[in-house]
């Protein structure tokens, strides 16, 4: 239940954003929530796999390499899905950035 729950929050923050977030497009409710479901799956296999292989300039930047992997991961889902669209790498980092705080304040509500 807690995960059907954490895909409709994310689904519904990926609307929000989108909404607000110029170069950032949705078709419909369901594209989001395929964004959503494809975003977390995108997120528990290439995310560790890039982290790995970028790991010297992650420790160089102090982490901060790790925003650019999120924002690749966003714009490859971008790629996966037809109804989402990302203009470009900038704002794939903006749109990285805010849906992490978003899901963090969101996410913040479902702890028991």
């Amino acid at each position: 239940m807690n995960l059907i729950l954490k895909i409709l929050l994310t689904a519904a923050a990926v609307l929000i954003i989108a909404r607000f977030l110029p170069g950032v497009s949705i078709e419909n409710y369901t594209s989001a929530i395929i964004v959503a479901i494809v975003l977390g799956l995108l997120r528990i296999t290439v995310k560790p796999i890039l982290v790995i292989l970028t790991l010297p300039v992650t420790i160089l930047t102090l982490g901060l390499f790790l925003l650019v992997i999120n924002a690749l991961i966003i714009m490859l889902a971008d790629n996966l899905i037809d109804g989402f669209y990302v203009s470009g790498f900038w704002i794939a980092l903006i749109f990285s950035l805010i849906l992490s705080i978003f899901q963090s304040f969101l996410y913040s509500f479902l702890e028991e």
